[in-house]
């Protein structure tokens, strides 16, 4: 077993979703069974990232029920980033200054569906990049269209101390090899099931120790289920299609990719099974 100075102790097909989005409105009928059919896939924490003040109540509320299994994120998602950024941004430092969050996360820049606020975007960015410093949390970044970007402010900064996810990668082999070069970890979701996606020729290249598992539900379902609602008890099937590419037992990618979520948001009890 990977020493990830955790101390934990899982069985082998014990699985993290390190993102996952089960407070949105796509879960209302079944919410509870929903979480339930995770854990009893083996996917035992559920991590939850923020996207603006209007998810922290239902985003809280499922971690209320279910304190064993959900554990929350704060920070504010690119795409919220609008005219009144400054007061959204307020609202998460307050929250992070209460403590009880395992990363600051969702954020990070997006230039896909809106470039209207690209410098002000930057401008949360970068402050939530200090918050996670001074709380000593992970980043959990999103990098639609905007990669290089990210990975230029990070490299600008230059903080040894920074870590975290690029959630939902789906770039390059060079990207993927700069950003686990700056201690970064890369978020492997339904992606790398579709026929006709380049993501397993690049995770090959960039090693499975490099990589962590999340669904993003209720977005981006991996085969068979893709064009249908996402769920975390899909991560098996995520976890499956990388162990496929590597060669390898599917228990394996779920220890060694168990052992670096852990690694990385190490805020999380241990897990005992």
């Amino acid at each position: 077993m990977h020493d990830t100075g955790n101390s934990a102790i899982f069985a082998p097909m014990f699985y993290v979703d390190t993102h996952t989005h089960l407070y949105l409105n796509a879960f209302d009928n079944d919410r509870h069974e929903v979480v339930m059919r995770a854990v009893n896939k083996g996917v035992q924490y559920l991590l939850l990232p923020n996207i603006d003040s209007s998810s922290i109540a239902p985003m809280h509320r499922l971690c209320d029920d279910f304190p064993l299994y959900c554990f929350p994120m704060m920070g504010l998602h690119p795409t919220s980033v609008k005219e009144n950024y400054k007061e959204e941004l307020q609202i998460i430092e307050s929250r992070l200054a209460k403590g009880g969050y395992c990363a600051v996360g969702e954020i990070g820049l997006d230039f896909y569906w809106d470039i209207t606020f690209r410098k002000e975007q930057e401008e949360v960015f970068r402050r939530q990049i200090e918050l996670a410093l001074e709380y000593k949390l992970p980043l959990v970044i999103h990098s639609r269209k905007s990669m290089d970007e990210i990975i230029l402010i990070l490299r600008e900064i230059n903080n040894p101390d920074l870590t975290g996810i690029f959630h939902c990668f789906s770039g390059s082999p060079e990207q993927a090899k700069r950003i686990v070069d700056m201690g970064f970890k890369l978020g492997i979701g339904g992606v790398v099931t579709f026929k006709n996606s380049k993501l397993k020729e690049t995770i090959s290249k960039t090693g499975l120790e490099h990589l962590v598992l999340e669904t993003d539900a209720p977005f981006i379902s991996p085969v068979p289920h893709r064009g249908q609602r996402n769920e975390s008890s899909y991560i098996p099937l995520i976890a499956a299609h990388i162990a496929e590419t590597f060669g390898i037992d599917v228990s394996t990618v779920a220890q060694i990719t168990t052992e670096t979520a852990l690694q990385v948001f190490n805020t999380l009890p241990a897990l005992n099974t």
